[in-house]
């Protein structure tokens, strides 16, 4: 673990890179509520440091949490206005140094690299969104924010059917997941939070939607993407059955639901962004 300061704030992060330090790109990973980069780590079987030429920087919420782009949000970090956009500017700037940076977020964590995209675009080369969505309009931090000019970023989205948590149909959290993670307030569904990137990417084509190898288990992944020249691209992969997972090797407790294996999240993200695993 290393400690940056942000604005007199001394925060924690784990940076991983490849064996002899090399590497040609960065990517950003947010935790998700409760956790830390250790827990998320484990989570996921360590299936993001294999990243070739990637370091990957898992960066750690204040109290678990970050403030993230819901509008109704009451996290730690939305209570103390911990600035966790200062935050990954300081790490881009140690460690990207004009390097690729790539930020990729579970649930809590997606929601921040939503609020990234849109606030902070200059300093992604794209994200991806694992179980989380668009805040609706009146649910959106930064709607009606002046002089936040639209920068088309590519986006890849992963989201489970049967996500207790962030519903797949979007909508309120359920009243215990709203208590128990500190978040309120209406998003969008998956779908629709892919065709809102896609118009924000300038993509007018009608999406394109395929089945994914079924290889066994009880959820299977369907892929939708939004693909139109000179444009950046943005796909979804929903995981039918799926819970409030990340797809992977290792699956998550089963009070979360069930996880994907036909997917690897380390792997889809690894080749929309053009990265490859060792």
């Amino acid at each position: 673990m290393e400690t940056i300061d942000v604005a007199g704030r001394p925060r924690t992060f784990t940076l991983v890179t490849p064996d002899g330090g090399d590497y040609d790109r960065l990517l950003i990973v947010f935790h998700g509520s409760t956790q830390n980069a250790g827990i998320f780590r484990r989570f996921t079987g360590n299936a993001f440091d294999r990243l070739d030429r990637t370091a990957v920087a898992y960066l750690d919420g204040h109290r678990g949490n970050w403030n993230d782009a819901r509008k109704l949000s009451s996290t730690p970090a939305r209570l103390a206005g911990v600035d966790d956009v200062a935050f990954t500017e300081a790490i881009v700037k140690r460690f990207g140094d004009g390097r690729e940076t790539v930020a990729a977020g579970y649930s809590n964590g997606g929601g921040m690299v939503i609020r990234l995209l849109h606030e902070r675009p200059d300093l992604l080369a794209g994200g991806a969104i694992i179980a989380a969505q668009q805040p609706a309009p009146d649910n959106f931090l930064l709607s009606g924010t002046p002089a936040l000019p639209v920068v088309p970023k590519p986006v890849l989205l992963i989201h489970g059917t049967k996500d207790r948590i962030v519903p797949y149909a979007g909508g309120r959290m359920a009243a215990w997941a709203r208590l128990a993670f500190k978040s309120g307030g209406a998003l969008l569904s998956a779908p629709e939070t892919a065709a809102y990137f896609a118009r924000r990417n300038g993509i007018t084509t009608p999406p394109t939607s395929t089945d994914l190898p079924h290889r066994g288990g009880r959820t299977t992944v369907s892929r939708t993407g939004y693909a139109q020249d000179g444009h950046p691209p943005v796909t979804l992969f929903t995981v039918h059955g799926g819970g409030h997972t990340i797809p992977g090797p290792k699956p998550s407790p089963a009070l979360m639901g069930r996880t994907a294996t036909d997917l690897h999240a380390a792997t889809a993200i690894a080749e929309f962004f053009g990265l490859t695993t060792s």
